[in-house]
């Protein structure tokens, strides 16, 4: 028996499909020779700070830092009862090999080998590695099953990469935290993420506008512009002196010029397209992409290659003639794909493009929901563009003198649409219309002008412009400067480059947003205040991204067996005793950062102070008042009504609140009415409540 080890429960269905395996027990499934289970993620990590001792339990500086002599592994707390499932499965007696069938890469290394040590198995192991949850493709995979231990090298790389992690993350985190009275959650990604949006926000709040002129000169079905002016005075001056001058052709430059057509999706950049055309998030498009991929009809969508391996050529052209059957707006399109363009296996890492499967042919997409078909429609768009001719045409400039001044008209006529009429043929079918890039902008065509040509008297025009400052990033924009961050001084072989990886670069995002470091104001992502100091209080080592460069490149060698994991762990180590020996205390008015700032409700009836919303209840800032009014208060509760901040507010501004439908206890009905503030001025708050014709309503 073997026993197939997949990272997910969907993962292990689609296994088990394609090797005949059908009975189904607790936990595994198993026939026909194998025992297919699955780890349900990360089941087993690396411990907590408090494994390692009692004096780890609180967090304090005088504990830091936190180096473990000998790691400990802990079992997900709501997942020990497959791991149980898994160790009893491996110590079966009829189980003679262990299949590693997790995701093909580093991390998918990472989760099988936690598991196959924690649970103490000497039994050996194969690896599958295969790109695409098709059952050809996972038939082929089991028939080329590699020595588990020719990815050791893949292992230790990823174990290297897990315990750097926490060690930074762990000591940074505490350590700024206990410095400021708050929690900060520091790390190798997020924070250099941070620190992108925080610098964009600086930028745009520093920018100064400025205001410039054109003069621009109105010719025979076209219009030719200055350079720019900075001053009104000189541009009204040129435009007077150009209307009374000729305007002659000095020079008339024709080039054809092509553009290729785009790539293949890798995550990030469908995560991108998907932002800009439908507003998904970073999250919301790897999970949908996921989805499909467990429906069979994406491949394997936590990717950063953009090419399809050399021996996909007849795949490739079999989904393309599915999507053109498939895909409305290809109807009736005469279309013969250059496959060629898009495969390339040494630009392939782990896995190959993002693409749809051949179960797309099979597949009723009126069923999918909305936003699943949307993705599929999307990568599909893209495979056929990919392969499609350049858009080539011919670009224009035209150059004028006239009052010893240069003006440019430019233009361009279309030679070959090529994957740009595709383009066009997709965005037809979306119901909001992207915003366009540059490149998509249309020019007017420039009329045949010949060198020498006068224009006797030209009318002329002044407009005027303002400098704009960089917009906030969106999501696309951010996962693009990610993805770049750091790579000048990355390694071109290195497994990972940029900021995170395709798979953690959402998760990224929310964890920033989720802790109160920044947030979505429609599709912008801006720093809050406690983001932007937190930036702020950081070593520049903690911000830059040339750590993570770093990092990466050291782990590549890991990788290929060329560097000493020992070693990469002794320098983190130091890393990490250096930054607590550094930041050992904070002074001055940097103590308050952080501080929480409340916000008043109004004003104490008793003695005008400020009044806050606490956890239980609104309370008044002067201690000696006492005024204090219980969110649990039976008179609300009773009314099954929630007592509200707005509630709160309008009671302490005049004394009454406007609720809508209050329950009466007496009569069992609800009522829109009036809440009073009854204040006794003793320990307790009194409250009445009136209806319509000031009918009191006990």
């Amino acid at each position: 028996m073997k026993l197939v080890i997949c990272e997910k429960p969907s993962v292990g269905a689609a296994v088990a499909a394609a090797l005949g395996v059908r009975e189904k027990k607790d936990g595994y499934i198993e026939g026909n020779g194998y025992v297919i289970s699955w780890c349900i993620g990360h089941l087993v990590g690396l411990a907590e700070a408090a494994a390692y001792g009692e004096q780890y339990k609180k967090w304090s500086y005088d504990s830091l830092p936190i180096l473990p002599q000998e790691w400990q592994y802990t079992v997900a707390a709501d997942k020990g009862k497959q791991f149980k499932i898994l160790k009893d499965l491996m110590r079966r007696a009829d189980v003679s090999e262990v299949v590693n069938a997790c995701d093909a890469g580093r991390e998918g290394e990472l989760i099988f080998r936690f598991v196959y040590h924690q649970a103490g198995c000497k039994k050996p192991f194969t690896r599958l590695w295969i790109s695409s949850m098709e059952n050809e493709a996972i038939r082929s995979g089991f028939d080329n099953l590699k020595d588990g231990r020719e990815y050791d090298a893949l292992y230790h790389s990823a174990l290297c990469r897990a315990k750097a992690d926490w060690l930074i993350g762990i000591n940074a985190t505490r350590l700024f935290s206990c410095l400021y009275g708050k929690t900060l959650n520091v790390g190798r990604v997020q924070t250099p993420t941070l620190k992108m949006l925080v610098d964009r926000d600086a930028a745009i709040t520093g920018f100064q506008k400025e205001t410039y002129y054109h003069v621009r000169l109105t010719l025979p079905g076209a219009e030719a512009a200055s350079a720019k002016i900075c001053a009104a005075d000189e541009a009204s001056e040129l435009k007077a002196a150009c209307e009374a001058s000729a305007a002659v052709c000095t020079s008339l430059v024709k080039e054809k010029k092509t553009i290729a057509p785009p790539k293949l999706f890798d995550l990030t950049s469908l995560q991108r397209e998907a932002n800009r055309i439908y507003g998904y998030t970073a999250k919301q498009t790897l999970d949908l992409a996921q989805a499909l991929y467990e429906k069979k009809l994406l491949t394997y969508p936590r990717t950063d290659s953009a090419f399809l391996t050399d021996d996909m050529g007849e795949t490739a052209t079999g989904i393309i003639k599915v999507l053109c059957e498939k895909l409305s707006f290809m109807e009736g399109a005469d279309f013969s794909p250059e496959i060629a363009k898009v495969l390339n296996s040494k630009k392939v890492s782990d896995h190959h493009a993002i693409i749809p499967t051949m179960e797309l042919a099979k597949a009723d997409l009126t069923t999918l929901p909305e936003s699943e078909r949307n993705i599929l429609t999307l990568a599909g768009a893209r495979l056929l563009m990919a392969t499609a001719e350049p858009y080539s045409f011919e670009a224009v400039t035209a150059v004028f003198s006239c009052a010893d001044h240069e003006f440019t008209a430019k233009g361009k006529a279309v030679i070959a649409a090529g994957w740009k009429e595709i383009e066009r043929l997709y965005r037809v079918t979306l119901k909001k219309k992207p915003d366009s890039d540059d490149e998509n902008e249309l020019v007017l065509d420039v009329p045949d002008f010949t060198e020498g040509q006068t224009f006797e008297n030209p009318a002329a025009k002044v407009t005027e412009h303002e400098t704009t400052p960089p917009k906030p990033h969106n999501e696309a924009s951010l996962l693009s400067a990610m993805e770049r961050a750091g790579n000048g001084d990355t390694d071109p072989d290195a497994e990972r480059r940029g900021l995170g990886t395709p798979a953690t670069r959402a998760a990224v995002i929310e964890k920033l947003v989720k802790g109160g470091f920044i947030e979505r104001k429609g599709k912008q992502l801006l720093p809050t205040k406690d983001g932007t100091n937190l930036v702020c209080v950081l070593p520049d080592s903690l911000t830059s991204p040339q750590l993570t460069a770093a990092w990466e490149n050291n782990l590549t060698q890991i990788a290929k067996g060329n560097a000493d994991p020992a070693a990469f762990m002794q320098g983190i180590e130091a890393m990490t005793q250096e930054l607590v020996k550094t930041y050992a205390s904070v002074l001055g008015e940097k103590q308050e950062l952080f501080k929480t700032e409340k916000t008043e409700l109004g004003k104490c009836p008793r003695c005008k102070s400020p009044v806050y919303e606490g956890k239980k209840n609104y309370y008044c800032s002067n201690k000696e008042c006492g005024f204090t009014m219980w969110k649990n208060d039976r008179f609300f509760e009773e009314r099954k009504t929630a007592f509200t901040p707005k509630i709160a507010a309008a009671l302490l501004k005049s004394g009454k609140a406007t609720v809508k439908k209050l329950y009466s206890p007496k009569t069992g009905k609800t009522y829109d009415g009036t809440v009073l503030l009854a204040d006794t001025g003793g320990k307790y708050v009194n409250y009445k409540v009136t209806i319509s014709k000031n009918k009191q309503l006990e």
